[in-house]
């Protein structure tokens, strides 16, 4: 059976999700009770994650006016007011409160938090690049802030950070030191585990994986993040869960097809991945950007490798493939999203987030984004350092998968074939 790209974007705009939702806080007539939470955004115009994050807890799932999260924007601090500002308007028209600072944002002025959640994020906007090209997001400022909000209050309610934690390790690591000792529940990452698959299928936990291989496509950091984060919701459900990483290498030009002759990555399982979404890998060198497309080598402390591979010039969608002891066939799928306005994918990120401030239970660990941080921050150093392995002793970070889904997950397990 296939299915054409105009169905899977018919499947896409109606918002399903086969998650876990937690029951959360309830009306006397048993429905749930819209939460009341904070945002701390970088900067808010139209697209910008604040937008399609924030926008759909003011103005429904879709963006139009319909149903959305259980949740109740009640302030909002905005670190950069851009040009084409949506947040000053958006203040008129739904009441909530512009903040001055972080702390009003958060505490609105009393000794005792009005919010069960805040919302911190700090992407897009006018920050610097340091001498690796890593975007220096005030992703910490941002939590410190807020965390130093909650200690003034005595109280610490769910945050929940987007994307990785940091662009260095030690920010990222404080950070998540931090919540663990106040307790908070803390949640982070990106749309890309919870974004439709397909095949509808995930990796059965307890899986014998030996190799893994990622295509993505973009910036080596911004969009290097992501295609992290979609190989790690996979590979992290293997047999004896996360284990940690040993190493990273970056690689470009050359490098690429050099480590390839030394057998340091697969091209079967890279076209099994690509195969996922109908993409061809003829003529790959040919094709491949030598400018921006990057290779990162990663080395599990259990012995098992994955490759990420950003293929500018030749894929612009993100695939896993992952080949399993005594298969003959590699596991493999495609994670697709929306690519327009709504961005529908970050509607299954927020109701995640809506789980986490309803229970207080994040629904997946944030120990996933705290090493998608760590493998990405030594990639960024690694190309700098000419594609130099990079041995990273601090990622020798231990977890186990939670069962929280992704969008079409239960949904029949069919291939998408692009015949439109």
């Amino acid at each position: 059976m296939t299915t054409s790209r105009r169905q899977v974007l018919q499947r896409i705009g109606a918002g399903s999700l086969a998650m876990l939702p937690g029951a959360g806080v309830l009306r006397a007539d048993g429905h749930r009770k819209k939460l009341p939470v904070a945002a701390v955004v970088s900067t808010y115009f139209t697209n910008s994650h604040a937008d399609v994050l924030v926008g759909k807890i003011l103005e429904g799932w879709r963006q139009t006016g319909g149903a959305g999260p259980d949740l109740e924007l009640v302030s909002l601090y905005t670190d950069q007011v851009h040009a084409k500002d949506l947040s000053r308007d958006l203040a008129k028209k739904h009441g909530f409160r512009i903040a001055k600072t972080i702390d009003e944002a958060v505490t609105q002025g009393r000794n005792s938090l009005p919010v069960a959640g805040v919302l911190s994020i700090g992407e897009h906007g006018d920050y610097p690049d340091n001498d690796i090209n890593q975007k220096m997001y005030p992703r910490r400022y941002f939590f410190d802030r807020i965390v130093t909000a909650m200690e003034r209050c005595g109280e610490f309610v769910p945050v929940f950070n987007d994307k990785h934690l940091s662009w260095n390790w030690s920010d990222a690591k404080h950070m998540y030191d931090t919540a663990a000792g106040h307790e908070i529940p803390f949640m982070a990452g990106s749309s890309l585990p919870v974004a439709w698959r397909y095949p509808a299928t995930e990796l059965p936990v307890g899986s014998a994986v030996e190799d893994a291989f990622v295509v993505g496509y973009g910036g080596a950091e911004a969009y290097g993040f992501h295609a992290i984060e979609a190989l790690q919701s996979i590979v992290e459900r293997r047999q004896g869960g996360e284990t940690g990483i040993v190493a990273v290498t970056a690689l470009k030009g050359e490098q690429i097809w050099q480590a390839e002759k030394d057998g340091k990555w697969d091209r079967q399982l890279l076209e099994s991945a690509v195969a996922t979404f109908d993409g061809s890998t003829d003529k790959l060198q040919e094709r491949l950007n030598p400018a921006t497309a990057v290779f990162y080598l990663i080395e599990y402390a259990d012995g098992i490798r994955a490759t990420v591979a950003m293929l500018n010039g030749v894929a612009g969608q993100f695939s896993v493939a992952c080949r399993i002891s005594a298969h003959t066939q590699p596991f493999a799928c495609w994670f697709r999203l929306e690519e327009k306005k709504p961005f529908g994918h970050f509607e299954h990120l927020l109701r995640g987030i809506e789980h986490m401030i309803h229970t207080k239970q994040p629904a997946y660990p944030v120990d996933r984004t705290l090493l998608t941080t760590g493998i990405l921050n030594r990639a960024m150093q690694s190309l700098n350092q000419q594609g130099k392995r990079l041995l990273s002793p601090e990622l020798s970070i231990r977890y186990r998968p939670a069962e929280w889904g992704f969008a079409n997950r239960g949904e029949e397990n069919f291939p998408v074939r692009n015949t439109e």
